[in-house]
């Protein structure tokens, strides 16, 4: 028997390069971690293009060769490879066979095409009959390689313990299941009692006696369904709530370049997740017991009224659990299609909104519009395919049943002719067999939910198997070294991607204590990038950055960021009040730190003209307040932490002449003995510093005081000689 072909489904829409060289992997007998691929790929949440996968698979053992291919040329070369596929996605050929090309599509599974098909997919452009491919071949390093590293696990253990708290609620669950159990039991042969004693003897008054019997069984059943839907809306909310928080937790404590790597749309969708876990547990999990414990009753009681209409019934569940389990399959790639088009549509949506000022100015509301309504046209496919595949399921589904209900109405009206059984034992049967089909129907829904659920756990372990920050293994330095001088030595580093040049090589740069450093220099020259690197949103490639000698990565993060005081171009406004927009670190606001902080950001009579003062509340993301407003807001923030540390990035630039003036002169003074770095283009914001840093390209090419590098007249003279009017 020919081995099949391995492969795996892509995580999200941005992994089909890593999951592409996963599959490679275990082709060759080797399970790498997609978490490894990734990082190794350098995965972005724009994806992953050609060379970076042949970088991840040279460090990984392999041998590599990227190149432009004509069919003839494709049949050739040694399979598997990796296709540049439609332009913005990638699949492994793994066989081409009688004019057929098979393919492991991360997002669609195993493919076959025929020729015509296989090429218009696959080459670049309709002109150019040529597409681009990666060929690769094992090295000697490949076989070097560590042990096989672990596939993702579903963990449900770490699940199952945020119920364990309920346990004397599970019981009365089950207690409860127990009694419905029992009361239902009864019903069967009240309904045979009817029948045959009541209406055979024409006993009236035994027949009133039996109904008041099923009206108190009709209560008392209610009476238990209405207090188990309580339970469990106390369950499942409180469940929710705790797997949604640790969630939470969770995503606060990663690195801040994991959520470069990830659009809003995937990470909502995930979050969104835990609720159809959440909702496994608490509902299909607990009606599946509790139809199991039923099926096994009145499948007992079936047998024992006629053994061969429990065989029909049997061989008809049977029958019927096969043609179920068949779609489970389809429902998979259906899930996994649906997880795809609603992230892309959710990730579009945020987007609209948040830049619908820009779409306006730019007339581009029919260009974005048709780009939504070609995700609806999706999401349309998506849904017909999922209602096919609902529909192919019930027709099979009710053909069997409704066969099964004829031909057990047939065994048993012949029984009663042929003197088996009574009309009321009949009439019991009937009952019976529609309380065992229900657990067969419940259980079924609860193999489709398992299914979902599973999957779910597989999209939400990618963030709980994700490394976080901060090790917890590690011992960090919790208190911030005497000296605050910031030392950075040979640092190497790039953005995250394969192809990109470095910002940085080997740069070296020195911050005193105490001192107000100022970093000027032309776009893209890096100023931002040491910003972040100081904040820790990044770490460097080669060198270090030292605290007092003491290396940056040794000291606690939150120790470090509750000492920085920080303004930066992408800082978020809140849909909160103005109090906790500045103090948003603090439960209750500091009124000195809090007045301190509006005096140097010079927002006094801001906020008296607002009709609440502090308590007035600003729009998401800083609706209703300028610019200038917005950047003064930004720095109350950082001077409201009374930071031993400042880094402020063009922080000035939107306030108008006055407000800058009196808010640069409040800053000197808040400066005094902070260590304080600056990136600036005005004159105003950088004149007054102790030391100025030219930067260009990553490289520094001037440094000193404003006075120094003006008599200099190099670039630091070039850059600010309009502000200074010294002409030429």
């Amino acid at each position: 028997m020919l081995k099949r072909f391995p492969h795996y489904k892509q995580m999200d829409e941005m992994d089909c390069g890593a999951t592409c060289l996963r599959i490679i992997f275990k082709h060759y007998g080797k399970l790498v971690s997609i978490h490894k691929i990734r990082k190794l790929c350098q995965t972005t949440k724009n994806g992953v293009n050609l060379l970076g996968i042949s970088e991840a698979a040279e460090k990984l053992g392999f041998r590599t060769y990227g190149v432009r291919l004509s069919l003839e040329q494709l049949k050739e070369v040694e399979l598997p490879c990796i296709l540049h596929w439609n332009q913005n996605h990638f699949v492994v050929l793994h066989k081409i066979r009688s004019g057929k090309y098979y393919l492991s599509d991360p997002a669609a599974g195993l493919l076959s095409y025929e020729e015509k098909e296989f090429a218009k997919n696959w080459f670049s452009t309709k002109e150019l009959h040529a597409g681009l491919s990666l060929i690769l071949s094992p090295g000697p390093d490949f076989y070097q390689i560590d042990e096989e590293e672990p596939e993702l696990k579903l963990e449900w253990t770490k699940i199952f313990t945020y119920f364990f708290k309920y346990k004397k609620l599970f019981l009365q669950l089950i207690l409860g299941m127990l009694l419905g159990t029992v009361l239902s039991l009864i019903a069967p042969f009240l309904t045979q009692s009817v029948v045959d004693i009541g209406i055979n003897t024409k006993n009236i008054s035994f027949i009133n006696l039996i109904l008041i019997a099923q009206l108190m069984l009709f209560v008392g059943s209610t009476a238990v369904s209405f207090i188990r839907s309580w339970i469990m809306l106390h369950i499942s909310t409180r469940v929710n709530i705790s797997i949604l928080t640790d969630l939470l937790i969770k995503l606060m404590k990663l690195p801040m370049n994991f959520f470069d790597l990830k659009t809003h749309g995937d990470i909502m969708q995930r979050m969104s997740d835990q609720q159809r876990i959440e909702s496994f547990l608490t509902g299909s999990t607990l009606n599946t017991l509790f139809s199991l414990v039923n099926m096994v009753i009145f499948g007992t009681l079936l047998i024992i009224y006629n053994k061969t209409i429990f065989l029909v019934f049997f061989a008809a569940t049977v029958l019927y659990t096969l043609w179920i389990l068949a779609f489970m399959k389809y429902r998979r790639q259906l899930d996994e299609k649906r997880f795809k088009i609603a992230s892309e549509n959710q990730t579009y949506m945020v987007e609209m909104i948040q830049s619908i000022k820009d779409i306006k100015l730019n007339n581009a509301q029919k260009q974005k519009r048709w780009g939504w309504e070609a995700l609806q046209a999706k999401l349309f496919k998506f849904k017909v395919e999922s209602l096919a595949l609902a529909q192919y399921q019930s027709i099979g589904s009710m053909a069997i049943n409704q066969a099964k209900g004829i031909l057990i109405t047939y065994i048993s009206a012949k029984s009663v002719i042929d003197g088996d059984i009574t009309l009321g034992g009949m009439m019991a049967i009937q009952y019976i067999v529609g309380m065992v089909s229900s657990p067969v129907e419940s259980l079924l829904g609860f193999m489709q939910s398992f299914q979902d659920a599973k999957i779910s756990l597989e999209r939400l372990n990618e963030i709980y198997e994700t490394e976080e920050e901060e090790n917890i293994q590690k011992d960090y330095l919790r208190q911030l070294p005497e000296n605050k001088t910031i030392e950075i030595k040979n640092l190497t580093f790039r953005y995250f991607g394969a192809g990109n040049d470095p910002i940085f090589t080997k740069l070296n740069l020195t911050f005193p204590e105490g001192k107000t450093t100022a970093i000027v220099g032309t776009s893209g020259s890096g100023k931002t990038t040491i910003i972040k690197l100081l904040l820790r949103y990044y770490n460097a490639e080669e060198g270090e950055i030292l605290i007092g000698g003491k290396k940056l990565d040794q000291i606690d993060f939150g120790l470090w960021r509750d000492s920085c005081g920080s303004v930066l171009q992408e800082n978020y406004i809140y849909a909160d009040t103005i109090e906790r927009n500045i103090a948003i670190n603090d439960e209750f606001a500091d009124k000195t730190l809090l007045n301190d902080a509006i005096n140097v950001a010079n927002m006094e009579d801001f906020i008296a003209n607002e009709p609440f003062g502090l308590a007035t509340k600003i729009g998401t993301a800083g609706k209703g307040i300028s610019q200038g407003q917005r950047q003064r807001l930004m720095i109350a923030r950082a001077v409201y932490k009374n930071p031993a540390y400042i880094f402020l990035d063009e922080a000035t630039n939107s306030l108008d002449a006055n407000n800058e003036k009196e808010i640069v002169e409040k800053l000197d003074q808040f400066f005094n003995n902070r260590t304080v770095i600056v990136v600036a283009h005005r004159l105003s914001t950088v004149k007054n510093a102790d030391n100025i840093i030219v930067l260009e390209k990553g490289a520094v090419i001037e440094q000193g005081t404003h006075q120094e590098l003006t008599a200099l007249r190099g670039s630091y003279y070039e850059l600010v000689k309009n502000q200074l009017e010294l002409g030429n």
